[in-house]
């Protein structure tokens, strides 16, 4: 049985939370939010706490047990605090602009990026070259940013590309002339 799993899952006083079988909905003061979990655990919402249990014994359903577990907890936290990402983009001539629900780009292709930003995702650009990107979904969040990230990875040798703040990109030392 999983460790994270066996522990309740407290509701703060502003969040309420349905379960209906393997589908569970949150709502709280940023938003609502709803799951689906086709995973071998039940679900529980009694007196200000959400319990999960595994309904068979297998490695799988132990596994699901404490991912389900660790969701629900995103899930909740989320509708209280939000999630957010900070990007910075670096490169001479890069920058990004906000055009309605897109997201603009200019990398140094010959071309301009364009891209979707999904419902319930919010990005703040600052500078032209710095973006927040803010929401209730922590995977929804992290998926935008590493779809940013996609179009130019930072490149190891001047550090040109978007990089998504607080992950470390490795360097390289460039060639040296030879006596």
């Amino acid at each position: 049985m999983s460790r994270i799993g066996k522990l309740k899952i407290a509701i703060p006083a502003k969040v309420s939370v349905k379960s209906d079988k393997s589908l569970v909905h949150v709502e709280g003061p940023k938003g609502k939010i709803s799951k689906n979990f086709n995973a071998p655990v039940e679900i529980k919402v009694e007196s200000g706490f959400v319990t999960i249990n595994p309904t068979a014994s297998t490695r799988f359903a132990s596994a699901m047990h404490g991912t389900t577990r660790a969701i629900i907890a995103n899930l909740i936290s989320g509708v209280v605090t939000g999630y957010e990402k900070n990007i910075e983009i670096q490169g001479v001539g890069f920058k990004a602009e906000q055009k309605g629900s897109n997201l603009v780009l200019s990398l140094g292709y010959s071309h301009t990026i364009t891209y979707a930003i999904p419902a319930g995702i919010k990005v703040t650009i600052v500078e032209g070259t710095k973006l927040k990107i803010e929401g209730i979904d922590k995977q929804l969040v992290g998926s935008v940013a590493a779809d940013l990230k996609h179009f130019y990875k930072p490149e190891p040798y001047k550090g040109k590309g978007v990089h998504i703040v607080g992950e470390f990109v490795r360097r390289k030392e460039g060639k040296t002339a030879g006596k």
